[in-house]
């Protein structure tokens, strides 16, 4: 008679039904992802139960932290791709290191002091904001960022709909303010006004983050009121730090590489 042979027990879940359950109620259930790991190293580490607590705990607090701080990046507007440890310069992009290094320690926000990123198209300027708006984020402060152009179509609704004053309560309460492609096409008169509102509202109160390709002369010719812009360019330059990023622009790379390769296959 043939013996019956069971088939090899699989491995055993060291987590198990009873405790999943106990994780979901205690909304722990995150610890699901690490809690085999860290048992193993528990056991390879002779580690003790208040040892072995403090860990998991660490843990939890690590992912809520990260989790907490990805909710209030996508609030603020910031692009998740654009963070400092994803930041790849080519070698001949020019600007000062030294600058950047103090900028990231976040002391000129903290400071309230506004700061310039001015350069040409593509070369990193926006990366760079927003990367400083990341680190911002997982500061604890508050935070947004926003295309100039958005930014001041909001703010003309606003005015539209008589929010414009709660708006702009809004802007000026934020600890840092990222506003993109600024002075990339002319400001209307409106536009001008809001301008300087913005920029009387925060100065040397709060930080804001003007990232613009043209330099700040440049943007005293793109307003319909001269006078207005240039009071607020005034304030807005004054002990602002200012980060010139040089260089050939990115995507401009890109496409001769794209290109280069199209050239290789039909020459194949």
């Amino acid at each position: 008679m043939s013996r019956s042979t069971r088939p090899p027990a699989g491995p055993i879940d060291p987590i198990g039904t009873d405790l999943a359950k106990t994780l979901r109620t205690l909304k722990l259930s995150g610890l699901k992802d690490t809690l085999p790991e860290r048992l193993a190293l528990a056991r390879q580490q002779k580690m003790g139960h208040a040892a072995f607590l403090k860990l998991l705990l660490a843990d939890e607090v690590t992912r809520r932290e990260s989790r907490s701080a990805a909710l209030r990046g996508a609030k603020a507007g910031l692009d998740p791709a654009m963070r400092m440890e994803s930041w790849a310069e080519p070698a001949d992009l020019s600007y000062d290191r030294q600058l950047w290094s103090d900028l990231t320690t976040l002391t000129f926000a903290e400071a309230g002091t506004g700061l310039l990123i001015l350069g040409p198209v593509g070369v990193g300027k926006t990366h760079l904001a927003t990367a400083l708006g990341h680190i911002a984020i997982r500061r604890r402060m508050s935070v947004a960022f926003a295309r100039a152009d958005k930014l001041f179509t909001r703010l003309r609704a606003a005015r539209l709909d008589n929010t414009l004053e709660a708006e702009i309560r809004r802007l000026t309460a934020l600890d840092l303010l990222i506003i993109d492609d600024f002075a990339l096409r002319p400001l209307d008169a409106t536009q001008t006004n809001d301008f300087y509102e913005l920029v009387v509202e925060r100065h040397r109160r709060a930080s804001t983050i003007w990232v613009s390709n043209r330099e700040p002369s440049e943007w005293l010719t793109m307003t319909t009121d001269a006078l207005l812009a240039q009071s607020a360019v005034d304030r807005l330059t004054s002990g602002a730090h200012t980060l010139i990023v040089e260089g050939p622009s990115y995507r401009q790379r890109g496409r001769v590489a794209l290109d280069a390769s199209k050239e290789t296959s039909h020459a194949h």
